[in-house]
């Protein structure tokens, strides 16, 4: 796991979003600054780690990070934007509200809107390769969580508390039943041919 590209001479921030699959609720996204001398053992992408470790590292990041901020876009917003331009979104709200100012932008994946002319490197599967990325992941991870545990205490048959908004035979069977609550994004669409919404 690498720390930077450029953090010897540029502030470099790292971004990753959570949620971008899901039926229900944001997309949110972290950015993070580490200092140049941090490394954690076994700081990785927040999928390869335990609900445990992502909210003991959330701790560590926290507290060690020079800088960091989470945001989110609304399911209204991913309608009216579609999901990856929210995606994108939500990475310039969180770079908007860090007390640094980055210089340099790491992002997780393959494609990426420009922040107001700062440049940036897009990096596949980056949130196993960068710390800073890695953080974000965890960041955008566990704060996204959080607030679909709240919201499943409004809504509990739709079984957020588990599956977090994504597409679940559960969640899925739910919104059969149930039907669409104004935290659904009523641009997607059940994959499941058994399952149809419209």
């Amino acid at each position: 796991m690498l720390l930077a590209k450029h953090q010897d001479i540029l502030i470099e921030a790292g971004c990753d979003e959570a949620g971008r699959g899901c039926l229900a609720g944001p997309v949110f996204a972290a950015a993070v600054i580490f200092p140049k001398d941090f490394g954690h053992e076994i700081l990785t992408d927040s999928k390869q780690l335990s609900a445990t470790q992502r909210t003991e590292l959330r701790s560590i990041i926290e507290m060690k990070a020079l800088a960091y901020a989470v945001a989110s876009v609304s399911p209204q917003e991913i309608d009216r934007i579609n999901i990856h331009n929210a995606s994108y979104l939500a990475m310039h709200r969180a770079l908007d509200t860090l007390s640094l100012k980055a210089e340099y932008i790491l992002v997780d994946g393959n494609r990426f809107i420009p922040y107001q002319q700062i440049p940036h490197c897009c990096i596949i599967k980056g949130d196993g390769k960068y710390l800073s990325i890695a953080a974000a992941s965890i960041l955008a991870k566990t704060y996204r969580d959080e607030y679909m545990e709240k919201l499943a205490e409004e809504f509990p048959q739709y079984g957020w508390c588990q599956n977090k908004g994504y597409p679940t035979i559960q969640h899925r069977s739910a919104i059969m039943l149930n039907g669409l609550t104004h935290h659904h994004r009523r641009t997607f669409r059940v994959t499941d041919p058994q399952l149809k919404l419209f």
